[in-house]
């Protein structure tokens, strides 16, 4: 299992932290998203042999939220 660390943009309110972690779950190879408002950083644990850290990236930019690896 990998995990990669995101520092996110646009969080403006909880439900966008629910509308992240519930598209970035459905992703396939996807095993857990933990986000923290308070630093707009998100931390993704998934297979890196099923999906890239360039998908979880890109399907979070495709919300509109912007998404940049720390």
């Amino acid at each position: 299992m990998s995990q990669i660390t995101l520092k996110l943009e646009k969080l403006t309110c909880p439900s966008c932290i629910q509308k992240i972690t519930d598209t970035v779950n459905k992703l396939e190879g996807v095993f857990k998203t933990k986000i923290l408002f308070e630093s707009s950083k998100a931390r993704v644990y998934f297979d890196e042999d099923a999906v890239s850290e360039g998908d979880i990236i890109q399907k979070i930019s495709e919300i509109g939220y912007g998404a940049e690896k720390i």
